[in-house]
């Protein structure tokens, strides 16, 4: 299955999201910041098929880490979570770079389910 860098600052949406994707066999890797999801993805002992990111975090915000995941990571898919509708509006006229945005609040199946759609899509144009 796929290995998920999951940037998430609220532990219990983070928690959440994580069990839910290892119940279809990805590996894992929870950041509570933008700041610590960079230091994961750019470390050069880990690699990642998906990055699943908050919008509104500390530090650097899921956009902003979305942004420097498709420059130097352009093949790897990019997901996006926000419970705020400003923050979805933000998020407009990425859709070049990322493969969409989860709305929260979500359902166990719905992450899933677009965790799965976003590994199986060709890379973004």
């Amino acid at each position: 299955m796929a290995r998920i860098l999951l940037a998430e600052d609220d532990t219990a949406v983070r928690d959440f999201v994580r069990r839910a994707l290892e119940m279809d066999g990805h590996e894992v890797t929870a950041a509570h910041d933008g700041g610590e999801a960079l230091e994961r993805l750019t470390s050069p002992l880990d690699t990642y098929d998906l990055l699943l990111a908050d919008i509104r975090m500390p530090v650097m915000d899921g956009i902003a880490l979305a942004l420097r995941a498709a420059r130097d990571y352009p093949e790897m898919p990019v997901l996006l979570m926000t419970g705020y509708a400003n923050q979805r509006e933000r998020a407009h006229g990425l859709e070049s770079l990322i493969r969409g945005v989860i709305e929260k609040p979500f359902t166990i199946e719905q992450v899933r389910a677009e965790v799965q759609s976003a590994l199986q899509m060709p890379p973004a144009a």
